[in-house]
């Protein structure tokens, strides 16, 4: 494990020891689980947005199912009639 230094300011170290204490937890660990989940955080909105590009790709090429069908399909769910999944 490496050693980093950082400055912490008053409003997030006052809380961070609390939370600390009360968990039965070093402050060290929760800096390292929030970093840990910021980082998984951001990398699944970075997924996110790659998703949400290609889609709008999809779209700007004339990649879409139109609403009446997608509509029926919903209204499908359920029943005895259930229509299959609407298909480019």
């Amino acid at each position: 494990m490496s050693v980093i230094s950082i400055r912490l300011n008053t409003e997030v170290l006052a809380p961070l020891g609390n939370l600390a204490q009360k968990l039965d937890r070093s402050r060290d660990c929760l800096i390292n689980q929030s970093i840990k989940e910021f980082i998984q955080r951001q990398s699944i909105e970075g997924s996110r947005w790659v998703d949400t590009l290609e889609a709008l790709n999809s779209v700007k090429a004339g990649s879409v199912i139109g609403e009446k069908e997608v509509t029926s399909w919903l209204n499908s769910w359920g029943t005895d009639d259930e229509l299959p999944t609407p298909k480019l």
